[in-house]
């Protein structure tokens, strides 16, 4: 699998990415990933236009905060939003419910990190997944990519949001 250094930190720390660099064209990678229920997903689960937030753990600050943004955001969307992380779904169906998240459905990497090696946002040293954000039009194709630089540091909202509403 390539091995990526030097595209992002984490804690300000350079980490190593597992995966290929996804760029806007590229038709989208498919990956099986987990639902709350534990049921196997796929890319070609989810049609339409779908904005794709990828988090290393919803237990954390930014990720709540990204995770929130987006479900807000997403009942003004004409698209699925995806959140995935390594996160257990068990963890994630928990923390939807605490936090009330209701319009973003949240799906786990945590088995094969199929997502994350298909994307190119695997954490090598940590297991996680980096942050980042993809934009899929209806014909799978990418036409926005944001790997975050510093995984810590929040996504470009505004960008993540017109690149949707630009793929409709």
């Amino acid at each position: 699998m390539e091995e990526r250094n030097g595209v992002v930190t984490f804690a300000g720390k350079p980490a190593t990415l597992l995966g290929p660099e996804i760029k806007v064209g590229d038709q989208a990678p498919d990956f099986t990933v987990v639902d709350n229920g534990l049921n196997a997903k796929t890319l070609k689960d989810f049609e339409g236009v779908k904005l794709i937030s990828v988090v290393p753990s919803l237990d954390t600050p930014v990720c709540d905060a990204q995770t929130r943004r987006f479900n807000e955001e997403a009942a003004k969307l004409n698209a699925t939003v995806l959140t995935i992380s390594a996160d257990l779904p068990f963890a994630q169906k928990r923390w939807c419910g605490a936090a009330g998240i209701d319009k973003v459905v949240t799906l786990s990497d945590y088995q094969t990190m199929s997502f994350g090696s298909a994307y190119g946002t695997y954490l090598k040293d940590l297991r996680l997944e980096a942050r980042a954000i993809f934009v899929v039009n209806s014909k799978n194709e990418v036409t926005y990519v944001e790997y975050v630089k510093e995984v810590t540091d929040h996504p470009d909202y505004e960008k993540a949001i017109e690149a949707v509403k630009a793929a409709q």
